[in-house]
């Protein structure tokens, strides 16, 4: 099982990549939500790859959820704003770096 440094190496590269791409978004879109919401679904292939990503969070923060109180980790609630604020590529790394020993948070 790789290490919870492993883990955090996971959540930098997850964090910086997508936002790579959502930053130059913004800088020529601006903050316009609707637009961003709209370039999800641009396409059937745009479409088909995001509507994966979101039911495939949905069924990791309901995973998650029951597997932190199975584990008893309480910090449970941190991969919600991570999958809100970058997505699934922050919120499953954090979650197994908080599920290892010597827990992060």
């Amino acid at each position: 099982m790789p290490s919870r440094s492993t883990w955090i190496a996971f959540c930098v590269v997850g964090t910086l990549v997508p936002w790579a791409f959502f930053g130059s978004f913004f800088a020529t879109n601006g903050l316009a939500p609707i637009s961003f919401v709209t370039g999800l679904f641009a396409n059937g292939a745009a479409a088909g790859f995001s509507t994966d990503v979101l039911i495939s969070i949905a069924v990791f923060w309901l995973w998650s959820f029951y597997d932190a109180k199975r584990e008893d980790i309480r910090n449970w609630w941190l991969v919600l704003p991570a999958g809100f604020t970058v997505g699934l590529s922050l919120a499953l790394p954090l979650y197994l770096a908080l599920r290892e020993p010597g827990k992060v948070a």
